[in-house]
């Protein structure tokens, strides 16, 4: 039947029979806890919306309301906030992997992959505000005001976000509306992303060609899949029962106050990479462009790449490079949520370097290990 029916059989070759590398690892489970994450966190926010009311003298209480009042609301809401941390968890790691393996020489998947990371991470700032906490309020003024570095129309640029002269009713209004707006667009964006997966073939770890050893994707590939999302859901159960402040900011438990800054303002942890390497440039404008070519440079890597072999499992030199990209990244996060001062700024303006150095570096100096190879294949 599977197979007779038009629809049915669009979804076997789909998923059912899809042709598959038989040598993929448990790292490849991320692309299907993302499909899980994405359906969740839609899911999630709907019940949401439904009691979040988006005006600045009721958002805070709204939320308190969910948080209190609402049947299971607490849970509801405790979940959504960490299904977002774990949804950056595994697209951190999605793309990692990507960079090793070589993934990112499917270059639609990989582009349609990095627009999704940007949709991504804007869809969780706009989210960020809602609660309407101090941390919301004054993260929201600092990020939108880095508009106003766009020659001519950067001024004007901030007043529309803002809907008038501050962030205000309008502003989150906007916010609240994007951010309903935004996942559905991430789920468009995405059924493309896998599109082209299924029209290039998975990648494999060896970066060879398996086109004559494919195996059906079930039931040796859903079994692991499912293995992961029963962990993925057992993990979230823990931290949203155990720990459920985690990864929030004390501050956003206080309600906004435009009259009050506070000490320190930082984003949410995912952001804190990019946050580091925005204070770590002093001058305004480059901050800003350094900021987005922490995402966008990542787009160069299929046109830079020389390496003859597609990942780095045949390149020593290589994965050392990755490795010392991974603690960079991870140093820059900690990094992000330290004061601007001596010696963290130099701190990350040294990381900044070495991040950006490597992703020029990565899919290039491979080549030179190629040529030491053929060397001394030909002796």
């Amino acid at each position: 039947m599977r197979k007779s029916n038009l629809l049915m059989n669009m979804m076997n070759g789909l998923i059912y029979d899809l042709p598959t590398p038989g040598n993929l690892s448990n790292l490849w489970n991320m692309g299907s806890l993302l499909g899980l994450c994405l359906t969740f966190q839609i899911l999630s926010g709907i019940l949401l919306a439904v009691h979040y009311t988006p005006d600045t003298s009721l958002a805070f209480d709204s939320i308190a309301h969910i948080t209190r009042d609402v049947n299971t609301g607490w849970l509801l809401r405790n979940m959504h906030a960490t299904g977002a941390s774990l949804f950056f968890v595994c697209v951190f790691t999605h793309i990692g992997r990507g960079i090793y393996y070589g993934s990112y020489l499917s270059m639609k998947m990989w582009v349609t992959g990095i627009m999704l990371l940007l949709s991504l991470m804007v869809t969780a700032f706009l989210g960020y505000v809602l609660p309407w906490g101090q941390m919301s309020y004054w993260g929201a003024t600092v990020i939108t005001n880095l508009l106003s570095v766009v020659p001519n129309f950067g001024d004007k640029a901030v007043e529309w976000v803002w809907g008038g002269f501050t962030v205000s009713n309008a502003t989150l209004n906007r916010f609240f509306v994007f951010h309903f707006l935004l996942p559905f667009a991430i789920l468009a964006i995405t059924i493309s992303h896998v599109a082209f997966l299924h029209e290039t073939g998975s990648n494999n770890p060896l970066g060879l060609s398996t086109k004559t050893k494919l195996i059906h994707f079930h039931p040796f590939y859903s079994f692991k899949d499912l293995v992961g999302f029963l962990l993925f859901m057992m993990l979230m159960s823990m931290i949203t029962l155990l720990t459920p402040l985690l990864v929030s900011d004390p501050e956003n438990f206080m309600q906004a106050n435009p009259l009050s800054t506070p000490n320190h303002i930082q984003p949410e942890w995912y952001f804190l990479f990019a946050y580091a390497i925005l204070r770590g440039i002093p001058n305004k404008t480059g901050g800003v462009i350094a900021l987005l070519m922490s995402i966008l440079a990542l787009t160069l890597m299929p046109f830079i790449h020389t390496n003859k072999m597609r990942g780095m499992v045949f390149y020593p030199i290589n994965q050392l490079m990755f490795w010392l990209f991974v603690t960079s990244f991870l140093l820059l996060t900690w990094l992000g949520q330290m004061p601007s001062e001596t010696p963290f700024v130099s701190m990350s303006q040294m990381f900044t370097v070495i991040y950006f150095s490597l992703i020029l570096l990565m899919p290039t100096l491979g080549s030179c290990w190629d040529i030491i190879v053929f060397q001394k294949i030909s002796n």
